[in-house]
């Protein structure tokens, strides 16, 4: 039982992080951390946040904030803060990829480590499931007078499936059939996953340049929105402020919380890297502050253009785009829906660039076969795993339907925030004269807040996505029984046996 815990030597984790191309700056991080943050949640989840959201039958699932929404930025971006802070700390310590991944077997051990590598594929790679559905959506509205795509072929068979809209939800009859099977595929974000595949497998370098121009495109579509919708701005918009009280504020939080998840992704990129002591720290809590900054900026003009009860995604998929639409920006709201586009593009770049690298820590330390620690001799880049990231995530968007995917995502995200927390204040307990480029200030208060805070969001989750996460680590825990368990190279050292290759 003891060797299930078992923990990582940092120093192991240092000699062994030399195997990818450090060639990422403080800038280079800060963008991506933009990349990925900035994306589904503030054009599109916004709505939901400030709306709430209702079943089929009109019954309330989640009450809305209302105009404050604002305060859930708020309160949501001082949960990420402290987890922020707790992953700069780490990370600036742990210069390795694998993110929580490589935390967590340096201070929890190798049984918590294998848990959180396999609960961060809910954020990346089912995450990314949500964001190529979405991207694909923007697409259709964004080219609906150029590029007429039967609706058959734009829209997934889940999707149509647990629609509440009875026209999405007849495509399973009307749709065309092969052996009596209705053809319903999203071909939008079936495409633009094998698009960014194909990329990252061109290098890192290259990776990160397309990124700073598709972040620089779509703040430049927010700032638009913001400077235009400032102009349309209705006070009578913002009473009631808050209609549903605290309890709508934090269930806004709940929603958009989707749209923090991100920042932890560049920790993925320790190992490419330059200065990764000081650049990370850099990285991680610039990003977040310029993306919540970002976040309560937009989430006040747009309440105060329209009245919050319009947002209802039910009604409008594309709020931001809406909102300037409806108080007679037409330009403007084309411009916004190009940015949209650009900013999930962004965000299916950073995570996809991130899931290949958790897979490949893990493999390198055994938890997984070999071959998924191949890494590419001319690009140095993880060219197996990503190729099977990129073909996870393409065929599931192409059936799949975005909505499943949220809370699942959602709370696998918030626990692997809450374990590297706790991690945090282990590391400080075992390790304490260890090097620290950058040190959590009032740590305990910090690292029990952060893991407290991540809990009372994953509380307003629905039993169901409980139920999923534990039907997810059950499966996890028997993969690693079967194969990680007997081949860990920890292990294999401790006993002096040669690693199985």
């Amino acid at each position: 039982m003891k060797s299930l815990f078992a923990r990582k030597p940092i120093a192991v984790m240092e000699e062994s992080a030399n195997g990818l191309r450090r060639v990422l700056g403080a800038g280079d991080l800060i963008m991506l951390a933009i990349g990925a943050v900035i994306g589904a949640g503030i054009f599109g989840a916004i709505g939901t946040a400030a709306a709430g959201q209702t079943d089929a039958a009109g019954h309330v699932v989640r009450s809305g904030a209302g105009p404050a929404l604002v305060f859930s930025f708020l309160l949501l971006g001082g949960v990420c803060a402290l987890a922020a802070l707790c992953y700069a700390e780490l990370a600036s310590m742990i210069p390795q990829a694998g993110s929580a991944y490589a935390y967590t077997y340096a201070t929890l051990g190798e049984i918590v480590a294998w848990i959180i590598g396999w609960d961060l594929i809910l954020e990346y790679a089912v995450g990314n499931v949500a964001v190529a559905i979405s991207w694909g959506d923007y697409f259709k509205t964004l080219t609906g007078g150029l590029l007429d795509l039967p609706v058959w072929l734009t829209t997934g068979y889940r999707t149509a499936l647990l629609s509440s809209d009875p026209q999405v939800h007849a495509l399973l009859d009307t749709a065309p059939r092969f052996a009596g099977i209705p053809i319903l595929v999203n071909i939008p974000a079936f495409a633009i996953v094998m698009a960014i595949t194909w990329l990252l497998l061109r290098g890192v370098r290259e990776s990160a340049r397309a990124n700073n121009i598709m972040v620089v495109v779509k703040l430049v579509a927010l700032a638009l929105f913001i400077v235009a919708g400032m102009t349309k701005i209705n006070p009578v918009n913002y009473h009631p402020f808050a209609p549903n009280g605290f309890a709508g504020i934090h269930h806004g939080a709940a929603i958009v919380f989707f749209a923090y998840i991100g920042f932890d992704a560049i920790s993925t990129a320790a190992e490419e890297t330059r200065n990764p002591q000081r650049n990370l720290p850099i990285g991680i809590l610039g990003g977040l502050a310029i993306c919540t900054v970002i976040y309560i900026a937009v989430g006040a003009v747009l309440t105060g253009m329209v009245n919050y009860k319009e947002l209802d995604p039910s009604l409008h998929a594309d709020p931001l785009a809406y909102a300037l639409q409806a108080t007679g920006m037409q330009g403007a709201a084309w411009l916004v829906a190009l940015g949209a586009v650009f900013s999930m593009t962004a965000v299916l770049l950073v995570f996809q660039y991130g899931q290949p690298r958790i897979f490949y820590a893990m493999a390198r330390d055994g938890l997984l076969p070999q071959w998924a620690a191949k890494i590419h001799e001319r690009t140095r880049t993880p060219y197996v795993t990503t190729i099977i990231t990129g073909l996870f995530v393409a065929f599931w968007s192409l059936i799949g339907d975005a909505g499943e995917t949220y809370d699942l995502t959602n709370i696998g995200t918030l626990f692997a925030f809450a374990l590297v927390c706790v991690g945090v204040l282990v590391l400080r307990h075992t390790e304490p004269d260890r090097p620290r480029p950058f040190r959590v200030p009032f740590v305990w208060p910090v690292c029990l807040g952060g893991a407290a805070a991540c809990l009372f969001v994953m509380k307003g989750l629905p039993p169901q996505a409980w139920v999923r996460f534990g039907w997810w680590l059950f499966i996890g825990l028997i993969i690693y029984v079967a194969y990680g368990y007997r081949n860990s190279v920890l292990r294999r050292a401790s006993r002096g046996a040669p690693s199985s290759r």
